[in-house]
């Protein structure tokens, strides 16, 4: 395992992570945040939300790096430069929303330009670059039916933020790829970066940092795929990792 002083960067994960469930960001998790920067240390998002939820939080917190977006579908700069953009197909992606439709299920759907939340339907799927699509269901015989239909298609990667949900991207497009980048980027390696996360989005960057921490409340599949649990998103989980690994 990679001790503190090898750290370089830390990359968060957003929702259920860095954010309580109310989408704040705790003084604890800031004013940690706040110290690791201070010793030098970069801190990022790395987040399977769009960039126009996430850059306020980044510039909030005074953030001057890389963001990555959509799971990996996006990387952008600090302020906001695009550095890389994997799009799903146009086709393939109506044929799975039509699929999600089938099953009754709630879809969401991220374009580079715009979101469509809770199934609505754009009027042309040809209009937009395509980076994500989600589905939702606490019906878990759905979901894996969902899940099945999906992995019949080629060239995805499938993934969830929650476990009640599927989040598609491109085959090979995912947090730890984009994290890749990211280093190659700031010339660094990813041994010297802490990943922090809960959920299977999450999961490949943390088997790949040089340190892998989990949430409290984290999915158990990540729990054990990571070096180190930390306190849950509703008990300063963040800032309990950074104090122990970066500032202690």
């Amino acid at each position: 395992m990679t001790t503190r002083l090898d750290i370089k960067l830390i990359a968060l994960d957003m929702d259920g992570t860095l954010l309580t469930p109310d989408l704040e960001v705790s003084q604890a998790n800031a004013q940690a945040i706040q110290q690791a920067m201070d010793k030098g240390v970069q801190v990022m998002l790395c987040t399977g939300r769009w960039l126009r939820f996430c850059h306020p939080y980044a510039e909030t917190l005074g953030l001057n790096t890389y963001l990555i977006t959509v799971n990996g579908g996006e990387i952008w700069t600090a302020d906001k430069q695009l550095v890389e953009r994997h799009l799903l197909d146009s086709d393939v992606l109506e044929e799975m929303w039509s699929i999600g439709r089938d099953y009754g299920m709630t879809s969401w759907l991220v374009a580079a330009d715009r979101v469509f939340k809770q199934g609505e339907m754009p009027d042309d799927f040809q209009a937009y670059d395509w980076l994500k699509i989600g589905f939702k269901s606490t019906d878990i015989d759905v979901l894996n039916q969902m899940r099945e239909k999906l992995s019949q298609f080629e060239g995805l990667e499938l993934t969830n933020s929650l476990p009640t949900n599927i989040e598609v991207n491109p085959i090979g497009v995912n947090k730890a790829t984009g994290l890749e980048r990211v280093c190659q980027e700031m010339d660094i390696s990813m041994d010297e970066v802490m990943a922090v996360g809960d959920s299977l989005n999450d999961i490949k960057m943390i088997a790949e940092a040089g340190l892998g921490i989990a949430m409290g409340n984290a999915q158990e599949q990540v729990k054990a795929t990571a070096d180190h649990t930390t306190d849950t998103n509703e008990q300063d989980g963040v800032a309990k990792a950074i104090e122990r690994f970066i500032l202690s």
